[in-house]
């Protein structure tokens, strides 16, 4: 029977090679000296970590956005007005004894406290314009609406 070839005989061994080994297997062999990865964590970590807090910062202001904006439709849809508005033009909100009215009538044309100036979107969303700047919605839905 021929003698089978030595570098197939190696490679149908079962048993581990020595160079593959985790540890030397001999003491001939190359010192292993584990990596100090210190600064490769720290490293990582910083960079993780700034680029997550802004995610959360540009998270949060998105959030902020809708809630805004889902307080201008409510309060624009609670106030009074004796029309229907059509989409894509423009009206204003006024507060007139303590009541808010929509109108259609300018800010400069009419002398009551004006809150802002809105459009009506084609999906019934209303989208601020201009808001007075003596106005914050986040005060005041927090104060006055429930």
């Amino acid at each position: 029977m021929p003698e089978a070839d030595p570098i197939d005989r190696d490679l149908s061994q079962q048993d581990p090679r020595a160079n593959f080994l985790p540890y030397p297997a001999s003491r001939l062999a190359a010192k292993i000296i584990p990596q100090d990865l210190t600064n490769f964590k720290s490293r990582g970590i910083t960079r993780v970590e700034r680029e997550l807090q802004q995610e959360l910062v540009e998270l949060r202001e998105a959030y902020l956005k809708v809630v805004d904006a889902f307080n201008w439709n409510k309060l624009i849809y609670e106030s009074q007005f004796g029309f229907e508005p059509v989409v894509g033009e423009v009206y204003h909100l006024y507060e007139i004894d303590g009541r808010r009215h929509l109108s259609m009538i300018e800010p400069a044309s009419w002398h009551q406290r004006w809150i802002g100036t809105f459009r009506l979107n084609a999906d019934g969303r209303w989208q601020a314009e201009k808001v007075a700047d003596d106005f914050d919605i986040r005060s005041f839905v927090s104060t006055a609406v429930v």
